[in-house]
């Protein structure tokens, strides 16, 4: 393993006083050394030195809420992430299917709902490209399918198939199904889809770390390891990545609690955890899904909507949950709850209230609209909000879809940054990717500006964050709820060398600049996983 010096700084070292340096020495994988002195007094004469000449060292970026290996199938797949409106998402599957042709299915994903009249495609447009091949294509948000009618008839559904529990048939004027499903009616439709070989799998992983390592990501936390959306569970390809050195990132994983189930499912998760304890692959938390999204009210409010008047969907009773929260706490799991709207955050805060105080590390990932009442309790039950910087802006699904929905005062509580913050709450910051992009630096330009690169109409702007917060929150924040911070999520003496090295420094550049910051360089444990 070579010996590396890292000279000519700047180093932000993301360590408790958020102090900087100007040099770094890695030796067998670990931090040796830091600040310039020092470092020249212990490099040998075998030390690779690598000036920074203004360039900006920081500790590896620590993705925590993600979905590495649906990104990478996405990528490997049909991927509508890039298309421009519908027209281009109808061109690219037209596209795809004509480079594949003996494929069964088309499998993709990506879709954008801000694309679709009010946020559906419909089976007649999927249809008119991809004839009787059948389609199942998940959307952006990873909350619901865009299927064409050729996957209806195989699956199963028309008209008399009731909306499940957990989830709702967009239907056309007929009553008939229209091609869109939200949420568990997915499962109508997955049942039918073709096996997938675990080779394939395994692909999409090194794909999707392969990706993170570009954006200077080098430890993840998985959000899901379960069953969902039609992917298979991929316990089984974490496993098998360590057992063969095929993961080059430190990766931690959230096990998958079945809604359709109770409290009989504990042990078995008790069980998985046991097998999910490796070299660089770990699943020590469970992660709960309370509700869906904003663009299509399944995200769960404490008030009606606007227009249609429900107040969205609870996938796990607060009944429930007050059994099972303190249960799995005591069992030593971390929970990670997904809650976007308010009723939701209250429901997983609620929950626990009744949880053990000391031991795992519990987080509330996304907490999109949360009431102001809510935000000082992050802080006294020692509850992270793990935090999606980037959707905090006016985005065609934010100004055509949810603000109509929210209105004025419950669309001003979204993503309350500086206020948790403030309140003294934790905060951890992932990209949920492939729901939004995976490059850390995107996000945190989002966090400071509000807004994306180029634009200049910020979303509440009172809740940016300093520019230091948002990257501690992507380091040191990310690492703390993963109890990893002693081992890594900043550059000190004796700690892993996760690092990263930027193209250039964003404290020295404005902050509509920040996003433009690319990644030259990414090491974990002392190896180049990345370098442009």
């Amino acid at each position: 393993m070579p010996e590396v010096a890292f000279v000519d700084g700047p180093v932000a070292t993301m360590d408790a006083a958020r102090s900087f340096t100007d040099a770094v020495l890695v030796r067998d994988g670990r931090i040796a050394a830091l600040g310039e002195q020092a470092v020249r007094e212990r490099a040998g004469p075998r030390t690779e030195v690598v000036p920074l000449r203004g360039r900006l060292l920081l500790p590896g970026m620590h993705d925590a809420h993600v979905h590495p290996v649906f990104g990478g199938l996405q990528r490997l797949r049909c991927d509508l992430s890039d298309a421009a409106d519908a027209a281009d998402c109808l061109s690219r599957v037209a596209a795809h299917l004509r480079a594949h042709p003996r494929q069964q299915w088309l499998l993709g994903s990506g879709w954008d709902m801000g694309h679709f009249a009010d946020g559906w495609p419909t089976r007649r447009a999927l249809d008119s490209v991809t004839g009787d091949r059948p389609a199942y294509l998940v959307n952006r948000d990873q909350h619901g399918a865009w299927v064409n009618s050729a996957a209806l008839r195989l699956a199963g559904v028309d008209r008399n198939t009731p909306d499940p529990p957990d989830g709702r048939i967009e239907r056309d004027p007929a009553g008939r199904p229209d091609g869109t499903l939200h949420e568990g009616a997915t499962r109508l439709v997955t049942r039918a889809l073709p096996e997938v070989d675990a080779e394939h799998y395994l692909a999409g992983l090194a794909e999707g770390q392969r990706h993170l390592h570009e954006r200077g990501v080098t430890s993840w936390h998985d959000a899901i390891i379960g069953d969902y959306l039609g992917y298979d569970d991929l316990l089984e390809t974490y496993r098998t990545a360590d057992r063969r050195g095929l993961l080059t990132g430190k990766a931690r994983g959230a096990l998958w609690w079945d809604r359709e189930r109770g409290l009989d499912q504990i042990p078995e998760l008790v069980e998985r955890r046991s097998r999910a304890r490796g070299d660089r692959f770990r699943a020590e938390n469970v992660k709960i899904m309370l509700d869906g999204v904003c663009e299509n009210a399944t995200a769960a409010m404490r008030m009606p909507y606007l227009g249609d008047g429900g107040t969205g969907m609870s996938f796990v009773p607060p009944s429930l949950l007050a059994e099972a929260v303190p249960r799995l706490a005591s069992e030593g799991f971390g929970l990670h709850f997904h809650a976007v709207g308010g009723r939701a955050v209250r429901d997983a805060l609620d929950a626990l209230q009744a949880a053990p105080s000391a031991g795992p590390r519990h987080q509330i990932a996304h907490a999109q609209v949360v009431h102001p009442s809510d935000i000082g309790r992050f802080r006294e039950l020692g509850v992270a909000a793990t935090v999606q910087p980037r959707w905090a802006v006016n985005d065609p699904s934010m100004t055509e879809l949810t603000v109509p929905k929210l209105g004025h005062t419950r669309s001003g509580w979204q993503y309350p940054f500086r206020s948790l913050r403030g309140a003294g709450a934790v905060l951890a910051a992932g990209s949920d990717w492939p729901v939004s992009e995976a490059d850390p630096l995107l996000a945190v330009h989002v966090a400071v500006n509000r807004s994306e690169p180029g634009s200049d109409e910020p979303l509440g702007a009172e809740e940016s964050l300093d520019l230091i917060d948002a990257l501690a929150a992507y380091t040191a924040g990310s690492a703390w709820v993963n109890h990893a911070e002693r081992e890594t999520g900043s550059v000190e003496a004796g700690k892993a060398a996760d690092l990263v090295v930027l193209d250039s420094d964003p404290f020295s550049l404005t902050r509509a600049e920040i996003g433009h910051c690319g990644v030259d360089l990414t090491m974990v444990d002392g190896e180049i996983v990345h370098s442009r």
